[in-house]
């Protein structure tokens, strides 16, 4: 079965925490084992506001892509197949949804990473974790950081007390991967998943 990339949006936070808690105590008092990874998904899409979790996955289907301007789409040009792989490794929300297997498309999407950083500050090794967890969804921010560091987008001390954006300016094929990648990302953040 092929994963489907749902967005996920809680539009009150608190609202959310109390349905879910509430239906969470329900289901406990009803069955003493814990929910089945379906049935809590279906206790999630509810909390927030769905049906149940098919009707959650419809809404996520009905909406429609950014459109790009006349402009843009004239001015942009075809992007390759790499670029075109690595689009699909990201969600709605310009999440990597999990890591490639193939090394020209694993150069690509770390570039999406490397955005989510500020060229005008120093970070510790928590704060870069924080950002890699932040934007991305299989739980693998090691195998992120280590990747920014060897491909030269990221520097670190040498004790690793210290995190630095290295300014880049990456090749044509990962600016317009760049550029198609911020035009399908839907402006919701990470908090959100």
């Amino acid at each position: 079965m092929t994963r489907e990339s749902v967005p996920f949006m809680a539009p009150d936070l608190s609202q959310f925490a109390r349905a879910l808690g509430r239906s969470l105590k329900e289901r406990l008092a009803a069955q003493p084992q814990a929910p089945s990874h379906v049935e809590l998904m279906n206790l999630l899409a509810r909390a927030a506001g769905h049906r149940n979790l098919q009707a959650l996955q419809a809404s996520a289907r009905a909406l429609p892509p950014p459109a790009a301007s006349p402009d843009e789409q004239a001015a942009m040009p075809a992007l390759s197949a790499t670029a075109r792989k690595a689009l699909t490794h990201f969600d709605a929300h310009g999440r990597l949804v999990r890591w490639p297997t193939k090394f020209s498309v694993q150069r690509l999407a770390i570039w999406a990473l490397w955005t989510r950083f500020d060229g005008r500050r120093l970070y510790t090794e928590r704060e870069v974790n924080e950002v890699l967890k932040a934007w991305h969804t299989f739980g693998d921010h090691a195998t992120l950081r280590r990747e920014l560091i060897n491909d030269r987008l990221l520097a670190r001390k040498s004790d690793c007390s210290q995190y630095r954006k290295l300014a880049k300016r990456p090749d044509d094929e990962a600016r317009w991967f760049l550029h198609a990648w911020r035009r399908r990302s839907r402006p919701a953040g990470p908090d959100q998943a």
